[in-house]
């Protein structure tokens, strides 16, 4: 793939989660936060709205790129350990119900309205983020 289509990839990606984003928003009132949407399907937390609405969009994220995988054909993936991914995925969650959001909900919803707490949680979820890249890749553990 060249760095063009790559580009191109990324613009058409980025396009559909704002627009998404804006439907979301403008069509039902409601930010499209992942974390809460998902905490909704799960009945961890209980906002305003229907829940269909909630499910409905937790769901479309699986087929969507099931569709897409479809359309495009293979992609070449990898993955860490199972372990890790887990552990991972458990410190997400926990970070997301403590900062109130996740990156979807802080970095594309709250940022867009500009959000000065939206801010703040992005900024530092980015640093975290490339630190930990660095770090990883420094100690030789990348996979």
């Amino acid at each position: 793939m060249t760095l063009a289509d790559s580009m191109a990839h990324g613009l058409a990606g980025g396009s559909m989660i704002g627009a998404s984003a804006s439907i979301m928003l403008l069509g039902a009132g409601r930010i499209a936060g992942v974390s809460g949407l998902f905490a909704r399907v799960i009945g961890v937390t209980k906002a305003c709205g229907p829940d269909g609405l909630a499910a409905g969009f937790i769901l479309a994220l699986p087929l969507g790129a099931a569709v897409a995988a479809a359309l495009a054909g293979p992609v070449e993936t990898r993955f860490p350990p199972m372990a890790a991914l887990l552990l991972g995925g458990l410190l997400v969650g926990y970070g997301a119900r403590l900062g109130s959001g996740c990156t979807s909900g802080h970095g594309v919803c709250g940022l867009s309205r500009f959000s000065k707490r939206s801010l703040v949680a992005t900024a530092v979820f980015m640093s975290v983020a490339a630190a930990t890249v660095a770090t990883i890749n420094a100690m030789g553990l990348a996979w």
